[in-house]
């Protein structure tokens, strides 16, 4: 019967972000809203790509799939983070808990290797201007863009796996706001130093391989383009700027949490906060709603609205 009851593991409960009854509910609207912004950003986003045939371009196809990676990676922690303010008990089941896990580094690992994609497709364009189209063809954009999905699925099943059959029998309090591996395994009641290490080590290595190879590519565009051009490399720091932002943004407190050997709890909640909360509204806003193309097609739609009202 003890045993039985080391393996199983009825829920965890969450401690938050802070234990003051009068800041959580001071967070709830801000969160809310951000939220909701996040939503009707991304989803904007992806609505203008799919509808709109002047964005029918590979760069638009892989900002997409970027808009719509983000909200999903935004939807799998904020609306249990909101609804826990009005909380007492922050619960959440074994299952719902293995569920975030897999899919924050499903949706996580899966961007961070299509924002490599599209430092390869900014590549191409700029320094391959007159092969572009035949390199990065509609096949090949697809192409990638599974790759992407599939290794951020490879990489989620192996975080998974690895801490699915630990035995939960000790305090089961997770001193965050949703199920992150470095704090559930420390609630197992077995040595996990070394299984520790290992799904760091796994999660840590995707992150800074992608961040290694966009710098790379990054810094190579632009060296590129002021060996040929005047005034190159303002326009290309012009055209990358907006990628290197989304790059250490979302990189930065990746690498940080896991590969940093010391664990601070309101630094890490900052963290985690960001790259769950604050990254996928920011991305919309740095990739797409600031280009000029995206905004023609705004203006294109709200002139046809009025145009059908006055109409009717």
């Amino acid at each position: 019967m003890e045993e039985a009851n080391c393996s199983v593991t009825p829920e965890f409960i969450f401690r938050g972000l802070c234990d003051s009854r009068e800041l959580q509910t001071f967070f709830l609207l801000p969160f809310s809203v951000l939220y909701l912004m996040t939503s009707v950003g991304n989803l904007l986003v992806v609505f203008l790509i799919i509808n709109d045939p002047h964005l029918h371009s590979p760069m638009y196809f892989l900002l997409a799939n970027l808009s719509f990676i983000d909200f999903c990676l935004s939807s799998v922690t904020t609306p249990k983070l909101t609804t826990d303010f009005l909380m007492t008990n922050k619960t959440i089941s074994f299952g719902g808990c293995m569920g975030q896990i897999l899919f924050v580094h499903f949706f996580g690992g899966g961007e961070m290797v299509l924002l490599v994609t599209m430092a390869y497709d900014r590549y191409v364009a700029i320094c391959k201007p007159l092969h572009y189209s035949s390199i990065m063809d509609r096949q090949r954009c697809i192409c990638l863009v599974l790759i992407s999905w599939i290794i951020g699925f490879v990489h989620a099943m192996s975080q998974l796996a690895m801490i699915l059959d630990l035995p939960f029998c000790g305090p089961r309090i997770v001193d965050s706001f949703f199920c992150d591996i470095p704090l559930v395994i420390k609630l197992a009641c077995t040595d996990t130093h070394t299984l520790g290490i290992l799904i760091n080590a796994d999660s840590g290595v995707l992150a800074t391989t992608c961040f290694i190879l966009l710098l790379t590519s990054y810094t190579y565009i632009l060296i590129t383009v002021r060996l040929h051009s005047k005034d190159g490399a303002s326009k290309a720091l012009s055209t990358c700027s907006s990628h290197i932002t989304v790059v250490v943004l979302f990189f930065g407190p990746c690498i940080f949490i896991y590969l940093w050997p010391l664990s601070i709890t309101w630094v890490d909640k900052f963290l985690a906060v960001f790259y769950t909360v604050i990254t996928p509204l920011l991305n919309p806003a740095i990739y797409t709603l600031r280009n000029k193309e995206i905004k023609n097609v705004i203006k294109r739609l709200i002139n046809q609205h009025k145009a059908s009202r006055d109409n009717f």
